[in-house]
């Protein structure tokens, strides 16, 4: 099932440990905004209550100050994204394979398809499942 960014929003079972680890740090949600230097208290709690998606230097920055991977503090997020991507890459497959595209388009239809064997093959031997 893939979801769009409205879904991804409205849903608030999106886990986030930001709270946890700022928590934990003895920060308020102040202290943190003044940290990341460009963004609101008030932003940093839609983040840890999922009500927002924190821009990519919003992210950076929450992993700069507590050193925790943007996955690990942001898994249900990160979650979603894996399996939205992972379904686009499978129909993107299904449909290279059924191509019947000769001369320049099918060596990019080829090229395509080995990157993405290559891809599948790397990705089973850094987490198997």
């Amino acid at each position: 099932m893939e979801l769009s960014f409205d879904t991804i929003m409205s849903r608030t079972h999106l886990e986030s440990y930001l709270r946890y680890h700022r928590l934990r740090s003895g920060l308020s949600q102040r202290d943190l905004a003044e940290i990341v230097g460009f963004i609101a208290n008030h932003q940093v709690s839609r983040h840890e209550h999922s009500a927002a998606i924190p821009s990519l230097l919003a992210a950076l920055s929450y992993r700069a100050v507590f050193c925790i991977p943007i996955e690990d503090l942001f898994p249900g997020v990160a979650g979603t994204i894996q399996v939205n991507v992972e379904d686009r890459l499978a129909r993107m497959e299904s449909n290279l394979q059924t191509s019947s595209a000769k001369g320049h388009r099918g060596t990019m239809v080829a090229r395509k398809l080995e990157w993405l064997s290559e891809r599948r093959n790397h990705t089973q031997v850094k987490s198997p499942q």
